[in-house]
């Protein structure tokens, strides 16, 4: 499943809600104030539990026991983050009775107009957003029109209109935020548009230069892309951070090598020198890499015994990526004592495996793994490579004993339980990737990572969908905008039966992360609902970005696609 983690401007406050300025004076006991805060905490309880439909009723009753605005807040973010409409318009109007048109609840009232379809509702407050002098303003309005709708139309339509009427304030940063967000939402047309106003309002700026080369390529103008990137490289040898960017961008271009000359502009540090070998083994450009791996072998010849820790490191890693593994075990296993030594001595293990000496490789990983002079920290990760190279090895039963071992001598730690849990589910041996899972859960009971995986293995694996949303519900109380956990929620809603709105949400963390499960996701859901060549397209995008995805696979064997 996808992991990237994403923190969003919709994030609760998971607390026991405070009085605001406005909040009543405090009352004794038993009265209806005492009663707020029974209310408030049950509220809490189903919140943590990831019981969001629960916890948005609770924090509504108690919105209406009390004239706290802040409370009212909080009950309207639950009531959205639990999808539940109704609670949310009644929580709003809570809120808009006892507080000041504030731009959080102009984005609040935004977002929920967003959701409900409702164009004329939602153009008038994200007009007033982006009349805001206050920064927020606009990117309280970013944020609604990302936040999903059940018309798929109503977003683009209403980013077209604000640019119309000129609403975008003119500075830098709003302008490439909102022209990303076109991007995002696949609205080529438009993207250009704002690109073409962003290069008149803003020239010279190299962002906007790097902005124009993202929405050619998007647009699949790849030579009109190369030579706006192509233009900014004498710019790059003074500045770091627009050299990094070029790199990046070079390398969306599908051109690694371009990407890593763009990196040798200017003074080189390990740390570039570090970047342009990654991006050339990339490549597979073996000749470039050597290259390289010479000059920066020759930059300490005149006294060999004064290379860094890290550059020894990173010749080893070359060494390796060139298959001179002799050469990459003599470097790893040069590098003195410090930081770099424990990487080392992980990375010589991996090389003795890869050069065929896998006993060898093993009984090192032992010896780290009981050295009572390394740091904890790379003792555990001597288990997690050892289970890696079993897995390589096709050691099912090895790789387990790995994990038991390291269990053993860490109890309850994390990297290991979460790496085992995962292995159990390659093996479909869902109880005791449960389990694995279950037991993160009890040592750290918000663990985002854990009550994703448990609620997507549960979703997709088993029947047990009401258990899984719960999970998911606790993930995404913590990281609303997370696109891993956007799509898990998405999944297990389409396992309920409940496709409309799980297109909406799916479509939206696609629109976060362009990652080959999602759009697989995406994919069946359309195909079921009878959208065939829609359904084809996200196929045709997921093979684009890894045509061996489990997922996938899965998906067009289902479907048939």
């Amino acid at each position: 499943m996808p992991e990237m983690i994403r923190t969003g401007i919709a994030a609760l406050v998971l607390a026991v809600a405070m009085p605001s300025a406005n909040a009543a004076p405090a009352a004794p006991p038993g009265t209806a104030r005492d009663d707020a805060l029974t209310t408030v905490m049950a509220g809490e309880f189903a919140l943590q539990a990831g019981q969001l439909p629960d916890a948005a009723r609770w924090y509504l009753d108690a919105a209406k026991r009390g004239d706290d605005a802040g409370l009212a807040e909080r009950a309207t973010r639950i009531a959205l983050l639990a999808k539940d409409d109704a609670r949310a318009a009644e929580a709003l109007r809570l809120w808009k009775a006892r507080s000041p048109r504030t731009l959080a609840l102009r984005g609040a009232e935004a977002t929920l107009a967003m959701r409900q379809g409702q164009a004329r509702v939602a153009r008038r407050e994200l007009a007033a957003l982006m009349k805001d002098a206050d920064d927020l303003g606009w990117r309280y309005a970013l944020a609604a029109l990302g936040s999903g709708s059940k018309d798929p139309a109503l977003a683009p339509r209403l980013l077209n209109e604000l640019v119309d009427e000129g609403a975008i304030p003119d500075k830098l940063q709003p302008w490439l935020a909102f022209t990303g967000l076109a991007q995002q939402l696949d609205q080529p047309a438009l993207a250009e548009r704002m690109v073409a106003d962003v290069m008149k309002r803003f020239s010279g700026e190299p962002a906007v230069a790097l902005l124009q080369a993202s929405q050619l390529l998007q647009a699949d103008r790849k030579q009109e892309a190369r030579a706006v990137l192509d233009g900014l490289l004498p710019k790059a040898a003074t500045d770091p951070a627009l050299r990094l960017k070029l790199a990046e961008e070079y390398d969306r271009l599908g051109d690694p090598a371009a990407a890593a000359r763009a990196m040798g502009q200017g003074p080189q540090d390990t740390l570039t020198y570090g970047l342009r070998a990654q991006l050339l083994a990339r490549a597979d450009d073996k000749t470039a890499l050597d290259a390289l791996y010479q000059e920066l072998k020759t930059a300490g010849t005149d006294q060999p015994t004064e290379y860094s820790p890290d550059r020894r490191l990173l010749l080893g890693q070359m060494a390796e990526f060139l298959e001179k593994r002799d050469e990459a075990l003599t470097w790893y296993r040069s590098v003195p004592a410090g930081d770099q030594r424990a990487d080392a001595r992980l990375r010589a293990l991996k090389t003795l495996f890869d050069l065929g000496r896998k006993d060898e490789a093993f009984a090192e990983a032992r010896a780290l793994q009981g050295d009572a002079s390394v740091e904890d920290g790379t003792r555990r990760d001597a288990y997690l490579m050892e289970a890696e190279l079993r897995q390589q090895d096709e050691q099912d039963e090895g790789e387990l004993e790995v994990f038991a071992r390291g269990l053993a001598a860490y109890p309850d730690d994390l990297a290991l339980l979460y790496s085992r849990g995962l292995a159990w589910e390659r093996r479909d041996r869902i109880d005791h990737a449960e389990a694995d899972f279950r037991r993160i859960l009890v040592i750290e009971p918000d663990n985002v990572a854990a009550l994703n995986a448990l609620g997507y293995t549960l979703a997709d694996r088993t029947t047990r969908y009401q258990e899984a949303l719960e999970l998911i519900d606790r993930a995404r109380t913590a990281v609303p905008d997370d696109a891993a956990i956007i799509d898990s929620y998405g999944w297990v809603l389409y396992r309920l039966g409940r496709n409309a709105e799980a297109l909406v949400e799916l479509r939206r963390a696609f629109t976060l992360q362009k990652d080959p499960e999602i759009a697989a996701h995406v994919a069946e859901v359309l195909w079921v609902m009878g959208q065939k060549d829609e359904a084809r397209r996200y196929f045709d995008e997921a093979r684009k970005l890894d045509p061996d995805n489990r997922s996938l696979l899965r998906a067009l064997e289902k479907t048939g696609a």
